[in-house]
């Protein structure tokens, strides 16, 4: 759990990087830069690894392989590869990281940025439950509509009506990072964490620069002139923070990983005040208030059927298996 909401503080401050960088690069080209050195901090880690394994005479075959289900042994030997699941989830961090820094390009405010994205909270547990057939618990319920209440209170301050461009592609890019938490909590689990977090950067940074370089878009002067920004989004937004989540969600399940990884729109607001000089209205502090009210809430159902299980015949909930 702790290394969710670490994981949430580091993106919610990098809303402020992403919109401070969007003043210099493209959006394509910012993310080529930053997924890039994401990928490369990280091969220290995967270079210690390596050299502890061979010292232990372990080998590099993952136990976790009969954890995929519904698959034949070929599939499941597929799936249980680092290399293809980071593969999938690149596809999908790409996909969403771009619309995302679009969608900062065009609407230029962290704060709002930061909670239009976190509206995956909500996404999550639908898909999960249309897509994965798992239950949601009454407390989760609970908890999602008192997070929903204060990304209203936050978000649409003049009516929907005022929604544009960039809150359109914003949307999107919650229900494709919804997507990227479900992926993770199906794929991951049975691979290795830092790998796989390897892979998912380096797919990302390789598409985001083939999409650079389509549209012309690769510019060295501005990356030197943005380069704080750039170092903070890749270092710690994608080195440090995608790392934590691809550990922290082999225990923690996807919708109480998903709240406690939506207090990163509470950071980038905090981020937005302090660097931006965004301002944030009395009723912008009730609704950060209830959505913290509802991530607490979130850790409930972990605890509860435990305490129940002697008068109660009903199962644990799906996503309580680990």
């Amino acid at each position: 759990m702790a290394c969710l909401v670490v994981c949430a503080l580091i993106w919610g401050f990098a809303f402020v990087a992403q919109v401070q960088g969007m003043d210099a690069v493209t959006p394509l080209f910012f993310n080529a830069t930053r997924f890039t050195l994401g990928a490369l901090s990280l091969l220290p880690v995967l270079l210690m690894l390596h050299r502890r394994r061979r010292t232990d005479g372990r080998t590099a075959a993952h136990d976790g392989i009969d954890g995929v289900e519904g698959v034949d042994t070929v599939s499941r030997t597929i799936l249980a590869s680092p290399v293809v699941v980071g593969m999938i989830c690149g596809v999908v961090l790409f996909t969403a990281s771009t619309l995302q820094q679009y969608g900062i390009l065009y609407g230029k405010s962290a704060g709002r940025a930061g909670f239009i994205t976190a509206l995956y909270i909500v996404i999550v547990p639908l898909l999960a439950f249309v897509f994965l057939r798992r239950r949601i618990g009454i407390l989760v319920v609970i908890a999602v509509m008192l997070a929903v209440i204060g990304f209203y209170l936050l978000c649409v301050t003049d009516g929907f009506g005022s929604l544009g461009l960039a809150d359109l592609l914003l949307l999107f890019t919650a229900v494709l990072f919804a997507t990227h938490i479900l992926v993770i909590d199906e794929l991951g689990s049975h691979v290795d964490a830092i790998m796989l977090s390897f892979v998912q950067f380096s797919t990302t940074a390789v598409l985001s620069w083939i999409g650079s370089a389509i549209e012309g878009s690769i510019d060295w002067s501005g990356a030197v002139a943005a380069w704080p920004p750039i170092v903070y989004a890749g270092i710690g937004s994608v080195g440090i923070a995608y790392t934590l989540q691809a550990i922290g969600q082999q225990w923690v399940p996807p919708t109480r990983a998903s709240l406690l990884m939506s207090l990163e729109s509470f950071f980038s607001v905090v981020g937005g005040a302090i660097f931006l000089g965004e301002v944030m209205t009395p009723r912008g502090y009730l609704g950060c208030a209830l959505i913290f009210a509802g991530t607490l809430l979130a850790q409930a159902p972990a605890r509860v059927p435990k305490r129940l299980s002697s008068s109660s015949s009903a199962s644990p909930r799906p996503e309580a298996r680990r």
